[in-house]
């Protein structure tokens, strides 16, 4: 049925543009690079430098402190900030111009006389739209002809249709009239007549409720924040306890008692000391806290972002990456994601139980007869002035493939009145249209099931009607049922179209039209790829049951008679209990409703799992909000985007197990990256405190301490940002939400490793063999500083891998190299630049070597504690 409006003029929709504004609503306001900036700032790690800052930059003025000492704690506060800051800025960017790309969608409405696809955007209120079955209103506004069934549950929760119609000429405009932007057309054909847009309507106040909803921590951000007090922790309990022991040092070993240090020292040195004590304490506090990491994170994450964005994945929030990568179960939409999103007619089946695989290929009969049936029955306004890119104006998934399936066929023209229709709904199964050329006939097409009941001949190859035998077409049905067909049927009548809406009578087959969506070529890899990470994967379509449970064992969801299959109204009478029991079980919910997948996702956060949720409908939006981390697609709505974590912008289920591989790989670069710095700050800890009773105050100055916190820090931060992604991560178990940050084996290689270079450190400090081959004590102390720079550099290596092979995937992080490699040359060039400042002075190239050699003794120590524990536990690292 069609309807003849004029519409708006052009200078009719700028005044109503003006007037009213566009149908555009409006997103998440970026965060401004400042605030961000300021944000950063009240990260924990960064709080105890800026309060370290502080202190240190008042003792500068005091004249207590060197005031190179506050530009080095400034400049780790600057780095670590700044690089945060600069990469979440960049990749909000990224995502408010994906955003952009929403006005794309396109609608349809009557201008200047004509019927015309524009962008949702371009809307104004007063425009006037034809809304179809399967569309989904764009605006807020009231029905002016025809009637509808629409599906409220984007507003209202409710999945039951309610019934709207148009107003009646001279009446006012009630609630049956109104209809509401993002609700769905279920049934019907009419034109609305818009009356708010954008922010105004009902559904740009639900979107401002979902932006403005507190977003919940990720399980990187809960471990970091527990690490973050346990080093503040530390970190304070241990900078007094340094200071102390250095005032007990100064009192009572080199004195004896307090009375005799009071007076025996002479006030401005005992000052001195309190002050020596204090500065000592704030360094290692600077020394104890790993500013690196929060630098880390966002190199590592930035440059995570970047590569998914190659792989077709935007990152709209940077901690989804990580919760991507401790996934437990994802609940995964069908079409699109795991099919290819495109249906068509991929088998026809006669009457006479042929089976044919094009249509081209039927008797010329049937070829007129089917395609009469099918272009005359439809609501979709179709231009096939260009065949080879026909426009199917309102045509749904559905009607678009069994119209291409026509060919050329589509283009001819049919010399019609339309007498009556029936439109097709989820409750009849069927629509038909009443036509009147040379004779008058109804045409038919909907689920077979419901046309087999009226339907007793078909039409032959001859155009002769026959006898049907309906028994045998059902087993032919279920050959193309089983291979995950859509079936659609398609029949012809002389009888008239009733006063009920029933189903006309008397009906002759024309065919059976097998429609399929096929599965994606990866799909099949990516669900096993995601099993065997240890991801349970659950489908949510709306298919019927047999057809969703013929593509779950198509794509290897379901192996064997264990898997669980459910439709949405056995699912709904389930208690929670019994789902929770069920769920471990549960591959696919068959004609599914958005409520089903917001329950799921409920049940499975009760039960500890890490959930996951992919999305594109404005229906979504709650689930993927309200999941671990949700996944939109890049042809959703921008509701659901807004409402998601990660964007998938090729609607692509490996692009999602994708997501998870870096995910795992930003956990793993996080964990080496603590090994490494932590193990850095155990041993320079120890040293200073056991360095004043080995006779040597400071064993490394207060500016060297500094100095190798800022480029161990920093640099490393570089260093294992790069990390590759390995394919192994992906046949490990995800990481437990409750899995502590720093496991077993880290704080074996922390201690271990902190211990034995502490130990190394007093060795080359106390034997005198070692001082003795350095030609003075200002080289041998200048040798003792590049000797725990170069150790821990070599560390490096055992930090990054839990194998024995220290070159494992080395080269695809060519950042790693080159850090080794600056860090080696920079301590070099600054031992010859440093004099007073560093505390150095130049040394001869056979005091180099020597430095080499006993650094690179924590690479062997690390390797056997490494091979103890494989003999002891087994290889962490599984291939």
């Amino acid at each position: 049925m069609q309807f003849k409006f004029k519409g708006l003029s052009d200078s009719e929709v700028e005044k109503s543009r003006a007037q009213h504004g566009s149908n555009a609503v409006t997103m998440q306001e970026a965060e401004s690079f400042w605030s961000k900036l300021i944000e950063n700032f009240k990260d924990p790690i960064i709080m105890i430098l800026v309060v370290a800052l502080i202190v240190t930059t008042v003792l500068a003025f005091l004249g207590y402190a060197e005031w190179y000492e506050g530009v080095g704690i400034a400049i780790a506060v600057v780095i670590a900030t700044m690089v945060a800051t600069l990469s979440e800025y960049k990749n909000e960017s990224a995502f408010q111009k994906l955003l952009e790309e929403a006005s794309l969608i396109t609608v349809k409405v009557f201008r200047n006389n004509k019927l015309i696809e524009l962008s949702i955007n371009e809307l104004v209120v007063d425009d006037y739209l034809l809304l179809q079955a399967g569309d989904t209103v764009p605006a807020d506004g009231y029905l002016i002809a025809g009637h509808t069934d629409v599906n409220e549950a984007a507003l209202t929760g409710e999945s039951e249709a309610v019934k709207k119609s148009a107003v009646a000429e001279g009446q006012e405009v009630d609630a049956d009239n109104i209809i509401h932007r993002a609700c769905l057309i279920e049934d019907g054909e009419t034109v609305m007549k818009i009356t708010a847009v954008g922010d105004k309507t009902e559904y740009g106040q639900t979107l401002a409720d979902i932006i403005s909803a507190e977003d919940r921590l990720s399980p990187l951000q809960n471990k970091l924040i527990v690490l973050g007090k346990n080093i503040s922790t530390f970190a304070y309990f241990g900078g007094a306890a340094i200071a102390l022991s250095f005032m007990f040092k100064n009192i009572f070993i080199d004195h004896g008692t307090l009375a005799i240090y009071m007076a025996e020292v002479p006030m401005p040195e005992v000052i001195h000391d309190v002050v020596q004590a204090l500065i000592l304490a704030i360094i290692i506090v600077v020394v104890a806290v790993p500013e690196g990491l929060p630098m880390m994170i966002a190199i590592v994450l930035s440059l995570n972002m970047r590569k998914l964005l190659q792989a077709k994945v935007l990152v709209r929030k940077l901690l989804g990456i990580e919760t991507a990568g401790s996934l437990t179960i994802l609940f995964s939409d069908k079409t699109g994601t795991l099919t290819q999103g495109k249906l068509s007619v991929a088998e026809i089946i006669t009457g006479d139980l042929q089976h044919v695989p094009q249509f081209v290929q039927l008797s010329e009969t049937l070829q007129h007869n089917l395609a009469f049936a099918l272009r005359n029955n439809t609501s979709a306004v179709i231009d096939a002035s260009d065949i080879n890119n026909p426009k199917l104006v309102g045509a749904d998934r559905t009607e678009q493939a069994l119209l291409l399936s026509l060919g050329e066929r589509l283009a001819e023209k049919d010399v019609i009145d339309i007498v009556d229709l029936i439109s097709f709904s989820s409750a009849r199964k069927f629509s038909a249209m009443q036509v009147r050329n040379d004779n008058e006939i109804t045409l038919v097409k909907g689920a077979p099931e419901v046309l087999l009941q009226n339907c007793d001949s078909f039409l032959n190859a001859q155009g002769e009607k026959n006898d049907l035998d309906k028994e045998a077409l059902l087993a032919e049905m279920k050959t193309l049922s089983d291979r995950a067909m859509r079936l659609i049927a398609v029949a012809i009548t002389a009888q008239p179209i009733n006063e009920d809406n029933h189903l006309p009578e008397e009906l002759v087959l024309l065919g059976i039209l097998g429609l399929r969506d096929d599965l994606r070529e990866t799909a099949p890899q990516s669900i096993e790829r995601a099993q065997r990470a240890g991801i349970h994967t659950v489908m949510i379509t709306g298919d019927a049951k047999d057809t969703a449970h013929a593509i779950a064992k198509d794509v290897g969801l379901i192996k064997d008679e264990n898997g669980i299959v459910l439709t949405s109204s056995e699912l709904a009478e389930l208690s929670d209990e019994q789902v929770k029991e069920m769920l471990p079980n549960l591959y696919v919910v068959a004609r599914a409703f958005p409520t089903d997948k917001s329950r799921l996702v409920k049940l499975a956060k009760e039960l500890g799992w890490v959930a996951g949720m992919t999305g594109d409908g404005v229906n979504d939006a709650p689930a993927v909000k309200n999941a671990d981390v949700g996944f939109s697609m890049g042809s959703g709505t921008e509701m659901t985007k807004e409402a998601s974590d990660i964007v998938v912008l090729d609607d692509n289920f490996y692009s999602i197990t994708q997501a998870v591989l870096y995910g795992r790989t930003l956990f793993k670069s996080i964990r080496k990256f603590l090994i490494f710095q932590l193990t850095v700050n155990v041993s320079a800890i120890l040293l200073a405190f056991l360095g004043p009773f080995m006779g040597y105050d400071l064993p490394l100055t207060m500016i060297q301490l500094l100095w190798i916190n800022l480029i161990m820090d920093t640099l490393a931060a570089v260093a294992f940002s790069g990390e590759a992604a390995i394919e192994r991560y992906m046949h490990e178990a995800p990481i437990s939400r409750d899995a502590p940050l720093i496991n077993g084996d880290m704080w074996s290689s922390i201690l271990t490793n902190g211990i034995s270079a502490t130990i190394l450190s007093l060795v080359f400090l106390t034997y005198a063999p070692i001082k003795d081959l350095f030609h003075s004590e200002a080289a041998f102390l200048t040798g003792f500083f590049a000797f725990f720079v170069f150790l821990h550099n070599f560390n490096k290596f055992n930090a990054r891998t839990e194998g024995l092979n220290l070159f494992d995937h080395l080269s695809e992080n060519k950042n790693f190299l080159w850090v080794v490699s600056i860090i080696f040359i920079v301590q070099i060039i600054f031992t010859y630049l440093g004099g007073e400042i560093l505390r150095t002075v130049a040394i001869t190239p056979k005091e180099w070597l020597w430095v080499l050699l006993f650094s690179a003794v924590i690479i062997p120590i690390d390797l056997t504690r490494k091979l103890i524990r494989n003999m002891a536990f087994g290889n962490p690292v599984k291939d």
